[in-house]
């Protein structure tokens, strides 16, 4: 059968199969050469080496003992890293899987993780569908090769291991299609529920703003109900990218544990919009470190004013370029920048767009992307996933 004719989704589903059974098995070529960390044995099985190394510990943490009613500190007095960190809502859901089960964390959290990834993927086919009209009609096929690239992306690995990823995709995409359609009851649905899985919601309210223009400049005059169901989706917003550090403080007793408990990851505990970037780009590059900043600004604005960018619908190129200046505000930069970047994933229909015709020569372009993000993956996977415990583990 030829698989041009599968339904559109079917299409989604196989292309994120295939990606991830190639992940899938460079996990357990890099996991034959992991020696014994804080989390695994020497060379772990798959299910160990996906459930557990990392962060995957943390939310095992929550699912099983939930959260401290008290910030634990260090003997220098400061906050300790602690899971108030991580939020909530995927180590629920894998708890609940778990009790019906009766399955361990390390088997059913990535199996949790890898089917919510491929819930995420007929949604993100049908947001550039609906989101990007002008795109899509510059390159046909543009959403099964957006799937194709967030399949392969360098870090889509997370897509299949114990970590919030595919669950923060699937709402993304959920939000930004309710959003596309109007269906606002729905994104304040998602958005609220992105609230208590990452901490990315923010960037939603500016996507939201972006709509409303557009809306008001395509009518000029909108029923009321539309207008306050558009601020009221935008409230929502506000409202979820607070909430998760507001529940902290509440719990806690402590207005800023979220703040306090996320400095306690950072080389330095400034936890200023772009601080970080003050004392990172020095450290790595020296004196040379503005013109890194720089260029890092130059390569950013390029991105969003290429023309496939552009052509991208409102509301995508804002989540693009929101959430790239969301995340340079809000993170230390470091090796969970990849991984966060996978998120962006609008940016991926833009790569795919660049070489719109003819055909054959965008095929061409698509497939050497694909290829050089595998290879990236593997390096990923190699050089990040893999633990080399430094001099003197363990302490």
């Amino acid at each position: 059968m030829n698989p041009r004719r599968w339904p559109w989704w079917v299409q989604c589903l196989a292309v994120y199969a295939g990606a991830r059974v190639f992940s899938g098995i460079a996990l357990l070529v890099v996991a034959a050469h992991q020696v014994e960390n804080g989390w695994t044995g020497e060379h772990p099985g798959y299910a160990d080496y996906t459930g557990l190394m990392w962060d995957a510990t943390w939310y095992r943490q929550i699912a099983e003992g939930g959260y401290p009613s008290t910030l634990p500190v260090g003997a220098d007095g400061q906050v300790a890293q602690n899971a108030w960190a991580f939020f909530p809502l995927f180590p629920l859901i894998v708890r609940a899987v778990m009790t019906v089960t009766g399955g361990s964390w390390a088997m059913v959290a990535p199996t949790v993780a890898l089917l919510l990834g491929a819930a995420a993927m007929p949604v993100i086919h049908r947001l550039v569908e609906r989101g990007a009209p002008r795109a899509v009609a510059a390159r046909p096929g543009l959403p099964l090769a957006t799937v194709l690239l967030v399949s392969v992306f360098p870090t889509s690995v997370v897509l299949q291991v114990g970590y919030t990823e595919s669950l923060a995709l699937l709402l993304i995409a959920l939000t930004l299609l309710a959003i596309v359609t109007r269906h606002y009851g729905w994104a304040v649905a998602g958005v609220l529920a992105l609230g208590l899985t990452r901490a990315v919601a923010l960037p939603i309210a500016a996507v939201v703003l972006v709509h409303a223009w557009l809306r008001w400049r395509e009518h000029r005059a909108l029923p009321t109900r539309t207008w306050l169901a558009v601020a009221g989706l935008a409230l929502a917003s506000v409202i979820s990218g607070v909430l998760w550090p507001l529940l902290c403080g509440w719990v806690t007793g402590v207005p800023d544990a979220y703040l306090q408990t996320q400095g306690a990851w950072r080389g330095s505990r400034d936890i200023a919009p772009f601080g970080a970037w003050g004392y990172i780009l020095p450290f790595w590059f020296g004196s040379a470190w503005p013109l890194i900043g720089l260029g890092v600004i130059a390569l950013l604005v390029v991105v969003l004013a290429a023309p496939s960018t552009r052509r991208l619908g409102g509301e995508l190129w804002t989540w693009g370029a929101a959430y790239s200046v969301y995340l340079c505000a809000a993170i230390e930069p470091g090796s969970s920048l990849a991984r966060f970047l996978l998120l962006a994933f609008p940016l991926g229909a833009a790569t795919v767009g660049v070489l719109p015709r003819p055909r054959w020569a965008a095929r061409a372009w698509t497939g050497a992307v694909v290829v050089v993000m595998l290879g990236l993956q593997v390096v990923w996977l190699w050089q990040i996933w893999r633990f080399v415990p430094p001099s003197g583990w363990p302490p």
